[in-house]
């Protein structure tokens, strides 16, 4: 299952319940590409929980306001809330342990 691409305008609708995973990247970052395929995995594998992605480039004002001043990063939102956040290339292994605490919290 793919990430689902957010802009402003869907961001608050899209994160409002539940667990979603948000991944800030933009096109010419080789870690976020790097990341791509393993938050699409994760996507697949992870009943119950949204991924989404959201670039840097397109959507400055979104990057702004969750701090994003390195890529690839990504927020854990939780009904709407920001709860966690990693910065940097992740292992599949490590993001899944994050987002279950996520769930759990």
């Amino acid at each position: 299952m793919k990430p689902i691409e957010l802009s402003a305008a869907t961001f608050e609708n899209e994160t409002a319940s539940g667990v979603t995973v948000v991944d800030f990247w933009a096109s010419w970052c080789g870690p976020c590409r790097m990341l791509s395929p393993i938050v699409e995995e994760l996507a697949g594998e992870m009943a119950g929980v949204r991924f989404a992605k959201v670039n840097v480039d397109e959507e400055p004002v979104l990057a702004n306001a969750f701090r994003v001043n390195a890529i690839p990063t990504l927020v854990f939102m939780k009904d709407g809330k920001a709860v966690g956040q990693t910065v940097g290339l992740q292992g599949k292994e490590e993001l899944r342990a994050l987002i279950e605490k996520v769930q759990r919290s």
